[in-house]
């Protein structure tokens, strides 16, 4: 660079589950300020951050504020955060602001945080700062977020194994645009319609969606990016649905129809978009009959923490405990009283005790009986390759070994089972049983691979959508929803609304 550009950058990550019963408060979030945050491990801010550095930026950090997928965060601590937020850009007065946002972080007052947030950074800095985030493809995006940002793209892949690397590309993006290389426009196509399934970006309808976006890229110059964004299932919302997003060096006139091609597709090929589990006793029938495959890793799809799930299932427990009495494993169990009851007992101790469904309706509680194996603080370093690096806490944690096979891991917090560390920080022996039980849909197959097989099973929960489960006012799932034909159109976004023209074409 030709100067050093003073660059503000701040990291605000939830994914925010409205049917958790429980909000989630302050003291769910880890919140680090200053200096420190720059060693983050996390992927989009650790990318966007490096990069800068690179590029001999002064980076002028602020916070780095996240927690686990949960409820809805409690709107009086989301404002003290906006406001901190605010005042480090009053006091700094940046040449351009990095975030690292998820995207689908709703509040108890507010359903699109992150457009509320960007509509007031936007307000107070004007239309020549460049404002660039990176986010989660499972951002909720709406017409907010994109016109009060010149950069707003996302990770490509799920499992998310390209954090980095749009954080990267968010900080070129914005070195390029302040050095009058880049003239960021944004187009974006909007389908009303969520998709039940189907979200691995690696194969079925989604691959082919991502493959024709590369294409569409390679052959076009001018695009700098395009991010389909595959939404959120848990938010009620009337912009709730797939989004797909080309990012261009000035405005180019093509870029409407691709954007709408690439939305049309999910209307044209929802029929595709379900995904094929596992009954609960397929899955432990796998395990049971397959001894070469072990250990295994169980997908408990319904209650994934990391879809903001409570994590207080006993579905797969009481599964293990009464019809495979021949199988060892492991799981989490969030009961933050009865991890204090068998740590108040101690190492070695003999209990008794209900478990479980403290959150989650229509849930039930298992009464378990064992010995304590292990109590600890619960707080460890996950392993990765997602999140790998980071610190999290399970609050304090006890191990319960019931019917001399089952290690229950009774967790004040919802734990985040998806790494192995979660099990080997608490003394458990992955190599030495037949399955686990990771609360998370895809990105455990990231952090266990070659120590587990992946099983994905078909459970109850908050955590993943089933028809007819769940009532929603405003977002529209296929095939629950009857849904129209809808007109999908192409938007241009700038910071200023008057140069939104909408471009349509129909579907």
């Amino acid at each position: 660079m030709s100067e050093s550009y003073r660059i503000l950058v701040a990291r605000l990550y939830h994914e925010s589950n409205r049917l958790n019963p429980e909000a989630t408060g302050e003291a769910r979030f880890l919140v680090e300020r200053g200096h420190e945050i720059l060693r983050s491990p996390s992927g989009v801010f650790k990318g966007l951050t490096g990069t800068l550095a690179a590029a001999d930026a002064v980076i002028e950090p602020v916070f780095s504020a996240g927690a686990p997928p949960s409820g809805l965060v409690d709107h009086v601590f989301y404002l003290r955060l906006r406001e901190e937020l605010l005042d480090a850009v009053r006091s700094m007065k940046p040449d351009a602001i990095g975030l690292e946002l998820h995207g689908a972080m709703g509040t108890t007052a507010t359903p699109d945080a992150e457009g509320d947030l960007l509509q007031a950074l936007r307000h107070l800095v004007g239309p020549d700062i460049p404002i660039g985030i990176g986010l989660d493809l499972h951002a909720h995006v709406t017409g907010r977020m994109l016109d009060n940002t010149d950069i707003c793209i996302a990770c490509k892949e799920n499992p998310h194994s390209d954090t980095v690397e749009c954080g990267q590309r968010v900080a070129e993006f914005l070195i390029a645009q302040l050095e009058g290389r880049l003239n960021p426009v944004t187009v974006s196509a909007f389908v009303p319609m969520t998709l039940p399934g189907a979200q691995e970006t690696a194969s079925g309808p989604l691959a082919e969606i991502h493959a024709k976006a590369r294409e569409y890229a390679t052959c076009n110059f001018s695009i700098k990016d395009i991010s389909i964004f595959n939404s959120f299932r848990f938010v009620d919302n009337d912009e709730m649905g797939q989004v797909v997003t080309i990012l261009s060096d000035g405005r180019d006139s093509g870029t409407p129809t691709l954007a709408v091609d690439l939305a049309k597709r999910f209307w044209t090929e929802r029929d595709r978009f379900k995904d094929d589990f596992l009954t609960v006793d397929e899955s432990f029938e796998l395990v049971q009959n397959s001894p070469e495959k072990r250990p295994f890793v169980i997908a408990d799809m319904g209650d994934r923490v990391l879809a903001g799930a409570p994590g207080d299932s006993t579905i797969l427990l009481s599964a293990a405990l009464d019809h495979y009495p021949r199988t060892r494993g492991a799981l989490t169990i969030t009961d933050p009283t009865a991890a204090a009851r068998a740590g108040e007992a101690g190492v070695g101790a003999s209990v008794t005790l209900p478990v479980g469904a403290g959150y989650t309706p229509g849930f039930r509680p298992r009464t378990i009986s064992g010995r304590v194996e292990h109590v600890s603080d619960g707080e460890f370093v996950l392993d990765g390759p997602f999140h790998g690096g980071e610190h999290s806490s399970m609050g304090q944690t006890a191990v319960v070994l019931v019917d001399e096979r089952i290690h229950v891991l009774l967790t004040s917090k919802p734990a985040y089972s998806h790494d192995p560390a979660a099990y080997t920080s608490q003394g458990v022996a992955l190599e030495s049983l037949d399955f686990v039980v990771a609360k998370s849909g895809y990105h455990f197959t990231l952090n266990f691979a070659g120590r587990a097989t992946p099983v994905l099973a078909n459970t109850p929960g908050v955590g993943y959508y089933s028809k007819g489960q769940f009532k929603y006012s405003k977002s529209r799932f296929w095939p629950e929803h009857e849904i129209p034909v809808p007109e999908i159109v192409a938007r241009q976004h700038s910071v200023c609304a008057s140069q939104n023209p909408v471009s349509k074409v129909s579907a």
